[in-house]
Parts: C-alpha cells; structure tokens; sequence
C-alpha cells in the first residue's frame, strides 16, 4: 500500500484529494490518511492541505516498498551490527533464494581478512543471499559475477571509467568506490548458501578512514541516488545469475580489470606475495610471476597495486 500510495503522488507531481487517492487504492480515506502519517514517519515530506496531500520531494531512501517486485525479499534496517551477520541468520533460517538485506549504517561493517569496513550514512550496505545450483568448487564466479555487473552498472549508469581489483573491489582513477566480501556454507556436492555483501561509498566521505577510497558524489560532483542504483544492479546481478553462464563469466570480467599485467602485492593472513599478475585462472585464483620466473596461484588475500614490472 505504501508503495502504490507513493507511486501515486510521484505520478501526479501535484496535490491530489484524500477522496482520488481513496478510490485509486480502493481503502478508506482514514486509512489513506493513516498510510501518509507513517510514510512521514519514515522521513517522506508530504504537505497536507485541504485540497489534498502533496509529495514535496523526493528523499533517497532504501525501504523494501521502493523496490517493486521485490518487497518480500527485501530487508531494510537504519543500523545493524552487520548485513552479512544478519543475512546468515536468515539465510540458515531458510529465506528465498536473492533475499536482500540493506542497513542505513553499520557499526561492525567488514571487509576481508577481518577488517572493518567503515559504514556511515551516505553509503549502500547490503548482502544478498543466493542459493545456486553450481558445485562448491565453482562458487568463486558469483562473487566474480557481482563485482562485474556492478562494474558494468556503474560505467552504465554514470558514464564513469570503473574497473575492477582482484578479486573483487571497483576501482575509478585508481581509487576504491566499492569493496565486497563472500560468505559460503556448502556440503561436499551442494551449496547451501552463498551471501555476498557490498558496501559501495555512494554519498559518503570515506576519505577520513581510507585516503585512496572515493564515493560517487566526489567523483560526479552531485548526489547519486542510492535506490536508482540499487534497483539497476539488482536486476542486472539476477538476470545474470539467472542466465546460468557462469562459464564466461571470468573472461568478460578480464576485460574489466586493472589488476591483470601490473605488479601487485598479495597480504593473506599468514604471508606476502609480490609479483606481476599475469592472469586469473577457471577458479578465479591470480597467477602471478615473481622475480625468479616461477609463477605462483593465490587464492584469497588483499591485492595492492604497485607501479611498473618486477621483470
């Protein structure tokens, strides 16, 4: 109801009667007077008068009503501990397949190898629960997947030169918009669950923790809508994921990358890699050539970009 209701006003970009909107939803005008009452609650500025209700603008906010289609898959809590902490409860509870969890901010936000991904309002926090039909050995692509369709939404979206890092953090001019992390329970043949959250720095600062980060609004110079994007990369990740050609998925992502033919430094949480990074394997791993000639697979770890060739 709140959604057709909103969906309403937007339309008419005027005032318009308790009685019309009344008899477009077919409900009571007590009960249309009660639905604006709380969509103001919720932070939408809509102006009554005697001739009717008039939505003044437009704030960009993440409720599971502004996602038609979605609504019952879509999750929205203004502060957690963590999406990902969150959609693994729902996730072993045995939500459907694409279950979205978005917080406003996070206090205990992470990245990989435990670190805290600084999570203010601003930006887009979200984890997606997906259950593929695909061997366990072959779950790195979703996450290689994500990272490409959001790469592709943002160079759609915004006219902007976005690449990617291996494994999976989105670059413009050298600088990291967008981090995501994995999460995965399988048996030996079968994946339960695999939840892959995002933080993107959408009209945050995120200059203050992460010097070499940007958000959107710095890089474009204006506020970004948080739901616009949202809603692009949603459909854009389940009409890929849906497809099921994860087999190409890798290749198309190599020409989206940054990471490939540049000398990178690798940080696990029990070593050090360096070298030049030559290609990603079927799996996702990074091959990499060091200063001897030999070559070496890494599988996970932090990946830093460094200038010029070892060799």
């Amino acid at each position: 109801m709140k959604g057709q209701l909103l969906q309403l006003l937007r339309s008419a970009n005027e005032i318009v009667s308790g009685e019309a909107l009344s008899a477009e939803l077919g409900v009571s005008r007590v009960s249309v007077w009660k639905h604006i009452r709380k969509l103001r609650e919720y932070g939408y500025p809509i102006r009554s008068s005697p001739k009717g209700y008039r939505l003044c603008s437009d704030p960009d906010v993440l409720y599971p009503w502004e996602f038609p289609q979605r609504e019952s898959k879509i999750h929205y809590f203004p502060e957690v501990s963590s999406t990902m902490d969150i959609a693994r409860e729902k996730a072993r509870s045995g939500c459907s397949d694409f279950t979205v969890v978005i917080a406003g901010r996070q206090n205990r936000g992470r990245g990989r190898l435990d670190r805290t991904w600084h999570s203010v309002e601003g930006g887009l926090y979200l984890t997606i629960v997906l259950r593929p039909l695909i061997l366990p050995v072959l779950s790195a692509r979703i996450g290689f997947a994500a990272s490409l369709t959001l790469c592709q939404t943002l160079r759609s979206l915004y006219g902007i030169e976005a690449v990617v890092k291996w494994p999976n953090d989105i670059l413009v001019a050298e600088r990291k918009v967008s981090g995501m992390l994995a999460e995965m329970e399988a048996e030996t043949d079968r994946i339960r669950y695999i939840n892959i959250g995002l933080g993107i720095n959408v009209n945050n600062d995120p200059t203050p923790v992460e010097p070499h980060a940007a958000s959107l609004r710095e890089i474009l110079g204006r506020p970004v809508s948080r739901k616009n994007l949202l809603a692009e990369f949603l459909d854009a990740f389940e009409k890929r994921i849906g497809r099921n050609d994860l087999e190409t998925v890798l290749h198309e992502w190599k020409h989206y990358t940054s990471t490939i033919g540049r000398v990178v430094k690798i940080v696990t949480h029990t070593e050090e890699s360096e070298g030049n990074a030559v290609d990603v394997d079927e799996n996702g791993a990074l091959i990499l050539e060091l200063s001897d000639g030999s070559f070496k697979k890494i599988i996970y770890g932090d990946c830093f970009h460094r200038s010029g060739r070892i060799l």
